[in-house]
């Protein structure tokens, strides 16, 4: 069976969108790569770009252009420099030269040669296509990102199930009852069976850095953008709330770093509105970043970034003050497995399904795993995440601008928020009463995809989109 890690779910990049910034960056590496396989890297003179359908239409809103240059020029979304990405496109677009994979200078005028078309291909909402020009002639290699910043050829036949690891893991799963059948074989919680297959890949030991550098990455994006204040770039002039919200919460306790301010907030009274308050705050802070080129996790995308943060951040300094890294590994571990069953049932790209398949799919990730933590069955996990999924299905994507602003930002507050409500509800919850089971609302929300108008799925052509107009903003 193939199958999805973890950290496939939780992927390290760099904002505004997964699909249409980390995805076509991932497939200019990948270009690069069958380049040098077939020895035909050197002796490329020119390349162009040619972007189809979400990713053209919203392609310049979300950064394509910028991610396709960067993932040309040989840099890497986990390691690159935040700071230096402007300057890198800059000196592209000043002398229409690309030092191609950091090797060797070739002609690119990013005016001309990245492409914005705006027809869809049959095979996927979100197509790329490079093209070489060696000895004179013209070499087209064409891939799809499908969200989360999963790349796929077009080989694949099903543009839903399209898995970039192949492997075995001992307990494979595609459906939440699957999952429940290992629970009760194992006598498990879905962390620790997720924590077996995972074993089959790597150490416990990686498996522990990995999770590690996953979660500092959410610290410190949430760290960042609650102290940074300012007007987001892109045209639409938002304000980031985040440092005006956190400002109000804080109060005087001094802290220097990102685990410093864990223990702050763990000692500040927080009253219940406050408790909204410290997880709108977090999850607005995470997207804040992500619209400005900022280095997020995809969880399960950019888009939907905050959420996951957000709610684990709430459990570490509300509801448990002991919390440690064993719960947060705890929780990364479920919530990847449940971004998984929707992953390969439905589908995690907004340009295929709407927002429903962004923050719906990461309101249910996290219900799920913030479920385990305080306490729920396995059984009451699935409850929380079918309970999230449930109450986002039809949710569109209309993002003003093509920008990852405006309702993104916002909606990530919101899917946190539901997300504990879930989980709560999911607590009080008997199993057996439950008349819609995960499965069924995974594929509902595939059905309901399918349904829903293309100009909600991720084009700026219906929806707020149309409505507002940026030149009022």
């Amino acid at each position: 069976m193939e199958c999805i890690s973890v950290f496939d779910m939780l992927k390290i990049g760099v904002g505004p969108s997964s699909s249409h910034t980390l995805g076509p960056w991932r497939a200019a590496e990948r270009w690069i790569s069958e380049l040098k396989t077939s020895n035909k890297f050197d002796a490329v003179e020119k390349i162009e770009v040619n972007l189809y359908g979400s990713l053209s239409l919203t392609g310049k809103g979300h950064a394509t252009d910028y991610a396709v240059m960067l993932g040309l020029s040989g840099a890497d979304p986990e390691t690159v420099p935040t700071e230096s990405i402007d300057t890198i496109v800059l000196a592209i677009k000043e002398t229409n030269i690309l030092m191609f994979n950091n090797e060797t200078d070739v002609s690119f005028n990013p005016s001309t040669d990245i492409i914005f078309n705006k027809k869809f291909l049959p095979f996927h909402a979100n197509a790329l296509a490079f093209s070489a020009f060696i000895n004179g002639k013209k070499e087209t290699s064409k891939f799809y990102s499908i969200g989360g910043g999963f790349v796929i050829k077009e080989e694949r036949k099903n543009s839903k199930k399209n898995f970039e690891i192949k492997c075995s893991f001992p307990y494979p799963i595609d459906k939440g009852t699957e999952l429940l059948t290992f629970c009760q074989r194992l006598n498990m919680p879905i962390s620790q069976v997720v924590l077996e297959n995972e074993k089959s890949l790597r150490t416990e030991k990686d498996i522990d850095h990995e999770l590690k550098r996953v979660w500092d990455t959410m610290l410190e994006c949430m760290y960042l953008g609650c102290h940074t204040e300012g007007n987001l770039p892109g045209g639409l002039n938002v304000r980031r709330r985040a440092y005006d919200i956190h400002q109000k919460l804080k109060g005087e306790r001094p802290y220097k770093t990102p685990v410093e301010w864990i223990y702050s907030i763990r000692d500040t009274e927080v009253k219940f509105r406050q408790i909204i308050k410290w997880v709108s705050c977090f999850a607005l802070a995470v997207n804040e970043v992500n619209a400005s080129l900022g280095r997020v996790v995809t969880a399960p995308t950019n888009g939907s970034a905050g959420v996951i943060p957000a709610i684990l951040m709430y459990y570490l300094v509300i509801e448990n003050h002991d919390g440690d890294f064993e719960d947060i590994k705890r929780f990364l571990l479920v919530a990847g497995e449940i971004g998984s069953i929707f992953k390969k049932g439905a589908t995690i790209s907004a340009a295929m399904g709407g927002c429903q398949a962004e923050i719906g799919v990461s309101s249910a990730m996290a219900a799920g795993a913030l479920t385990e933590l305080l306490g729920g069955t396995p059984e009451q996990v699935l409850v929380a995440a079918e309970i999230a999924m449930e109450h986002h299905l039809g949710l569109t994507c209309d993002p003003i601008g093509g920008l990852v602003q405006i309702p993104c930002i916002e909606r990530n507050a919101m899917g946190a928020i539901k997300a504990i409500n879930a989980a709560e509800l999911a607590l009080d919850t008997d199993p057996n009463n439950v008349k819609v089971p995960l499965d069924k609302v995974v594929d509902t929300m595939w059905e309901t995809a399918k349904d829903m108008h293309t100009k909600y799925k991720e084009t700026s052509e219906g929806g707020l989109a149309v409505r507002v107009n940026m030149a009022d903003c």
